[in-house]
């Protein structure tokens, strides 16, 4: 049962290619790396900034609701079969939210859109810099 449902703060990257994942690592890294020496207010508007990125739930919750309303708005107006986009929408979502892969995801990941598991790991990163200075 556990290799069928992964451990939610895990499932997205146990589902990305382990390219994609290095990639979006380096530029954590990278980012983290640029505020050695930085002043605390330049580390504070950081962290301030990572409140607010967008992660890969957010990402795939807006696609797939838009999704939903867009298909059902055509099946009510247009033509039923529209309808089906809405059905096929709705096992996407459960399969995500169940196993962490779903067909928009390799794009969304490959496109630089991080976990928030991995967004998390940048602000304490910075804070451990913060309490070092």
């Amino acid at each position: 049962m556990r290799d069928l449902f992964p451990p939610t703060t895990t499932k997205v990257k146990l589902n990305t290619d382990d390219r994609i994942n290095n990639d979006i690592e380096r530029k954590t890294a990278h980012n983290i790396n640029n505020y050695y020496g930085k002043t605390e207010k330049e580390i504070d508007k950081r962290i301030k900034e990572l409140n607010y990125e967008w992660d890969t739930e957010r990402v795939l919750e807006l696609n797939f609701a838009s999704i939903v309303l867009i298909s059902s708005l055509l099946g009510l107006l247009s033509n039923k079969k529209w309808m089906a986009l809405s059905g096929i929408t709705s096992v996407f979502m459960i399969q995500h939210s169940l196993q962490g892969w779903c067909p928009p995801l390799p794009l969304i990941r490959r496109l630089g859109v991080r976990t928030a598991t991995e967004i998390f790991e940048e602000k304490e990163a910075l804070k451990k810099i913060l309490n070092k200075s």
